[in-house]
């Protein structure tokens, strides 16, 4: 989360409500998007002086304004121009299909058909992004910045395709199997 925080505040200043907005319209899938990590992550770059904050008043309502600072910069320099690591597949729902066969054949197919229909929920969300993305114009300055911002929602996208097709095959199996 930290590094996610400091990427957005380099891209523009921000406060905790507008950080949690903005993760929750393109980054959900990466990160939680909770006040509570948000504030956790907030607490520990200040401490680190990787951000500073600036307090306004506006419309008569306080904020705390965030931005990036020099060691904040460098912090996320380094971090983004490490190599990307292969990460395990963490899918705590798979437990649950993991489990499913205590439960009945039933309640195994409502909970794939309506995990599916989530799945497709995500899936629209992420297609709309990447259908957006095609008709944004930028400055060069923020052109490579928006191919990878966007080539990380063609993944998501392309994830959840996949996930939808492997689980409908899933519920298809389990609908042909006899009790």
């Amino acid at each position: 989360m930290d590094n996610i925080i400091l990427g957005l505040l380099l891209l523009s200043n921000r406060t905790i409500y507008q950080l949690r907005e903005r993760i929750d319209k393109g980054l959900h899938m990466m990160y939680s998007s909770s006040l509570g990590s948000i504030q956790a992550a907030i607490k520990k770059l200040l401490h680190c002086g990787y951000i500073q904050y600036e307090e306004v008043v506006e419309n008569g309502k306080y904020k705390k304004i965030y931005s990036i600072t020099e060691s904040g910069k460098q912090h996320f320099t380094e971090w983004i121009t490490t190599p990307l690591n292969a990460q395990g597949i963490k899918n705590p729902e798979l437990a649950k299909l993991y489990f499913m066969g205590f439960s009945t054949k039933e309640k195994c197919e409502t909970g794939l058909q309506e995990y599916i229909e989530q799945l497709k929920k995500q899936y629209d969300v992420l297609n709309a992004i990447c259908q957006e993305a095609e008709n944004i114009t930028a400055d060069d300055a923020y052109k490579d910045i928006l191919y990878y911002q966007f080539a990380a929602a063609r993944y998501g996208k392309d994830f959840m395709k996949f996930n939808i097709e492997w689980y409908q095959k899933l519920l298809n199996e389990v609908r042909g199997r006899n009790p």
